[in-house]
């Protein structure tokens, strides 16, 4: 299965409405980003990265935060021994 990542691409609602042929193109490389009114407004990717979104563990948001291949990093910070104080406000 193709690993989520690769180019994300943008283009206007207009663009989309006419060139549907390219933006499923682009969809195959990374996620298409379409703008309605200079905001983006919808995104399209693949069928297989949508079941890979879609079946993975974690919110989307989570999901969509991972760089590609963050899930074969270990990470273990070290236990902070410094007392917590309280916050000066002047």
């Amino acid at each position: 299965m193709k690993k989520w990542g690769g180019k994300t691409s943008q283009m206007t609602s207009r663009e989309f409405n006419q060139q549907t042929a390219r933006a499923k193109r682009a969809a195959m490389e990374g996620a298409v980003v379409i703008t309605h009114r200079g905001r983006p407004s919808h995104v399209l990717v693949s069928y297989e990265v949508y079941c890979e979104l879609t079946e993975a563990s974690g919110s989307l948001v989570e999901i969509l935060g991972r760089p590609h291949g963050i899930a074969d990093v270990s990470f273990s910070p070290p236990r902070s021994r410094e007392r917590a104080t309280a916050a000066t406000l002047d």
